[in-house]
C-alpha cells in the first residue's frame, strides 16, 4: 500500500512539474525584479524608508491570509518569535539591499544575494551544529572563494551615474552590505529551525512582515524625505511590496508544499540571471565576464553546499 501511494504521488508530482516549473520561472523573474524595483524606490525615497514601506505594503496585502484556518492561532502562540524573526528575514536584509543598489549594479547585488543558502549552511553549522558533510563542505569553500573574487574584481561594478568608478571604498560598503543581507537570511532561517518548526508557515510569512514593518516604522517616518515622490517611485514600491514580497512569498510556500525545500532553494540560482537582464535591458548597466564567471563558480559552491550537487567519492558510504 506505502508503495503504491508513493508511485501515486510520484505520477502527480510527474504531472504537475510543467506548472511548478512556471511558478518557479515567475518566482524568479519577480524577485529578480525586486533588485530594480528598489533601486528605483531608493533613488528618491533613501533606503531605510523604501525597505519600511516595502514590508508595510507586504504586510497590509498578506493580513488577510489569518483568515486562513489555523494561520491566526499559530500566529498568536508565537507571535513573540515570529515578530522578532521579521527583522532579520526582511526588515534587515531589505534596507541593506535598498543601499548596496544605490552604489552598485542591481545584477552585482543579485549575485551576492544567491549566496543565501551558502550563509544559512554556515549559520546552521555554527549555531545548530548542523555540521555539513565533506562534499558540502567543499561546497562553502568554493561558494566563498568566488565571494572572495567578486569582491576583489570590484573596479567598475559601480551603479552608472549613481557612483564613481574610483569610489571603491563605497562600493566595497555596498558589496558588504549585500553579504551582511544574507548572513541576516542566515540567521532567521536557523532562527525558525530552532523555535518556530511546525508554525503554519502562512503565519510566519505574514507576521514576519508585521515585525519588520513595525522596526522600520520609526526610521521610515524620521527619514522621509521632503520632497514630493515621483509616480515613478510609488510604482516601484507598490511593485516591491505586493508583487515582488508578499505574492512572492505565498508562491514561495505554495513551491515548497508541491516540491519541497530543497527543489525551492533552486529559484536562487535563476533570481540573478532576471536581475541582470532587467539591469542591462531597463538600467542600462554592464554585465562583465568576471561578474558572470564569479557568478557560475558562486552558484556550483551553493548547490554543493546545499547538497543540490553530490561529489560522490566526499559522501559517506552506507553501511
Amino acid at each position: 500500500m506505502a508503495r503504491q501511494r508513493a508511485l501515486r504521488q510520484g505520477a502527480q508530482f510527474d504531472a504537475m512539474s510543467p506548472i511548478l516549473s512556471l511558478e518557479f520561472l515567475l518566482l524568479a523573474a519577480l524577485w529578480g525584479a525586486s533588485f530594480l524595483f528598489t533601486r528605483l524606490g531608493a533613488a528618491e525615497l533613501g533606503a531605510l524608508p523604501t525597505a519600511g514601506m516595502r514590508v508595510t505594503l507586504a504586510a497590509l496585502f498578506l493580513l488577510p491570509v489569518f483568515l486562513v484556518k489555523g494561520v491566526w492561532a499559530d500566529f498568536r502562540a508565537h507571535a513573540k518569535g515570529i515578530l522578532f524573526m521579521g527583522l532579520f528575514n526582511s526588515g534587515l536584509p531589505f534596507a541593506l539591499y535598498a543601499f548596496a543598489v544605490l552604489h552598485i549594479t542591481t545584477g552585482l547585488s543579485s549575485i551576492l544575494n544567491a549566496t543565501v543558502p551558502l550563509s544559512g549552511a554556515l549559520v546552521a553549522w555554527l549555531w545548530l551544529k548542523d555540521r555539513p558533510t565533506s562534499s558540502r563542505m567543499l561546497g562553502l569553500a568554493i561558494g566563498f572563494a568566488g565571494v572572495t573574487l567578486l569582491v576583489v574584481g570590484k573596479s567598475g561594478f559601480s551603479a552608472s551615474g549613481l557612483a564613481s568608478q574610483g569610489d571603491s571604498t563605497t562600493t566595497l560598503l555596498a558589496m558588504g552590505a549585500c553579504l551582511l543581507a544574507t548572513l541576516s537570511y542566515g540567521l532567521a532561517a536557523s532562527f525558525t529551525k530552532k523555535y518556530l518548526t511546525g508554525v503554519h508557515p502562512l503565519a510566519t510569512a505574514t507576521g514576519s512582515q508585521i515585525g519588520a514593518a513595525l522596526g522600520l516604522a520609526i526610521p521610515t517616518l524620521w527619514l522621509w524625505p521632503s520632497q514630493p515622490i515621483s509616480p515613478t517611485a510609488w510604482g516601484a514600491l507598490a511593485a516591491v511590496g505586493l508583487l515582488c514580497t508578499s505574492i512572492a512569498y505565498i508562491l514561495f510556500f505554495h513551491i515548497i508544499e508541491k516540491a519541497g525545500p530543497s527543489r525551492a532553494l533552486t529559484v536562487t540560482f535563476l533570481v540573478p540571471v532576471f536581475a541582470l537582464c532587467y539591469g542591462a535591458v531597463l538600467l542600462g548597466e554592464v554585465i562583465t565576464p568576471w561578474m558572470i564567471g564569479c557568478g557560475v563558480v558562486i552558484v556550483c559552491g551553493t548547490a554543493l553546499s546545499t547538497g543540490l550537487l553530490k561529489v560522490r567519492w566526499l559522501e559517506p558510504r552506507a553501511n
